[in-house]
């Protein structure tokens, strides 16, 4: 493609954003084609000629978005969300236009530095210590599993790296029974095995009791194996329940256990002066991560992966082969070295465009303005007389269920309240998905997507009620 192409192309591209942005509420929210409709309609060979880029743009429209599910539909009320914004976008374009390899100082040293200054500038914002160095990784997954690899090491001095697993076979990792299934991965990943994750019983508010957290560290004390890391969330991911960070805190450094804390969705709440009781504690903790590309309208991916000891960080990762050496190694951050992968993008800078863009007022007049909604929300459920709320809503996720009059049976209400998710999700008008709470099928909504307004909830409200029949 020659450059004038690339201009031609790249404005009929930037209208086609534009329009799509103001039309998405056209768009079924969820994609409802059949299986393997998609990969049907593609070729089945690759083209043995270039191809004119208007017949790919236009193969795009009619064979690939029918099969999108639009995440930025202000109807999209599924899981939780991978927000974008207009900032983070055009940042967008411009990191895949210079395709920065931001590994080290040396390859882009705006790059290094932006990310370094940027994760402080979160860092604050959030009320985290200032003894907490942060590192942008790709998501929470990943940010969980370089917590659990650098308490590996850090309780085997190092010696997990150089000799493998042999001798320690023993290590317990914990977390409560409502956690995020990363934990599981993890754990397999690291080699530590699923055996070894202890899943420790939630209270009523769906979170970690902390005294059979105890018990489950004494025990193991007790039996030879060894406690390597307790992970708490600030919001799990079924119904936002929330773990004491306090208590949960203070047992970890009791037993000199490494305390990681999942906070992917609701961390970015903590920009909130009256959400910041939800880390009373956080003085005890090693590492701490949330998502900006969650509820911080920062494209996906970027997850802030915050730790107290950078050095451990590090030394857990660090690998300099002579092709990689440079004369600032030891001057500078290389955040190569601060995760699991090499390869870095310049995610930073989207990052920097969103909060210089809304300013961190305009954050918070975003993120209270969806708060709010979500307790309208919740407050015209109870209204209606038909609905149970199904667990304690904290900001925006409201789990609740359909319960008609005269109907107690479990299983019959389980199954009642299944029909009407995938009735309201083949509306095409909103997305909703489930979870369940005590064995309690829960309809999950979640009024964070960067454009949602009353109206898009009311619509909602309408639908549910109106589908909400036996």
């Amino acid at each position: 493609m020659k450059t004038e192409e690339f201009r031609k192309y790249g404005y009929e591209i930037i209208d086609w954003i534009t329009e799509y942005y103001r039309n998405i509420e056209k768009y079924p929210v969820k994609s409802n084609i059949n299986h393997r409709e998609i990969f049907n309609k593609l070729s089945d060979t690759p083209p043995e000629n270039p191809e004119e880029f208007h017949k790919i743009f236009n193969d795009f429209n009619e064979i690939i978005m029918p099969g999108i599910t639009h995440w930025q539909s202000p109807n999209f009320f599924a899981y939780f969300p991978a927000n974008t914004s207009f900032p983070s976008i055009l940042a967008e374009f411009l990191m895949s236009a210079m395709a920065v390899q931001g590994m080290k100082w040396e390859t882009s040293p705006a790059a290094t530095e932006l990310e370094e200054r940027v994760m402080i500038w979160l860092r604050d914002m959030l009320g985290l210590p200032e003894s907490f160095s942060g590192v942008i990784q790709d998501t929470a997954s990943t940010s969980t599993l370089t917590a659990i690899l650098t308490a590996r090491e850090n309780i085997s001095g190092f010696d997990i790296n150089n000799k493998g697993l042999f001798d320690y076979k023993k290590l317990r990792v914990y977390c409560s029974t409502e956690a995020h299934s990363s934990i599981e991965k993890a754990v397999k990943i690291a080699g530590i095995g699923r055996k070894n994750l202890v899943k420790i019983p939630v209270d009523d508010k769906f979170g970690i009791i902390p005294e059979l957290l105890e018990k489950e560290i004494k025990k193991d004390r007790e039996g030879g194996n060894i406690p390597l890391c307790v992970i708490a969330a600030i919001g799990t991911t079924g119904s936002t329940g929330i773990d004491s960070i306090k208590e949960t805190g203070i047992i970890c450094k009791k037993y000199n256990i490494w305390f990681h804390i999942d906070a992917a969705f609701l961390g970015s709440a903590l920009i909130l002066p009256e959400y910041k009781w939800l880390i009373d504690g956080i003085e005890n903790a090693d590492s701490f991560v949330f998502n900006p590309h969650k509820w911080l309208f920062t494209n996906f991916d970027c997850s802030a992966y915050f730790v107290k000891s950078k050095e451990l960080l590090v030394r857990t990762f660090e690998i300099l082969p002579e092709y990689l050496k440079t004369l600032s190694d030891r001057k500078v951050n290389n955040y190569c070295d601060w995760g699991i992968p090499l390869g870095r993008r310049f995610r930073a800078l989207k990052l920097w465009f969103v909060i210089r863009s809304f300013g961190v007022s305009g954050l918070q007049e975003k993120l209270r303005k969806h708060i709010s909604l979500g307790e309208y929300f919740k407050n015209e459920i109870i209204k209606d007389g038909n609905f149970e709320i199904l667990a304690p809503v904290v900001a925006n996720v409201i789990c609740f269920r359909y319960k008609p009059s005269g109907i107690n049976n479990e299983e019959e209400l389980n199954r009642i309240n299944e029909n009407l998710l995938h009735n309201l999700n083949r509306t095409g008008k909103l997305y909703i998905t489930h979870t369940k709470l005590n064995g309690k099928y829960a309809l999950r909504i979640v009024i964070a997507q960067t454009n949602v307004e009353r109206e898009n909830v009311d619509k909602a409200l309408e639908i549910i009620k109106k589908k909400a029949v036996i």
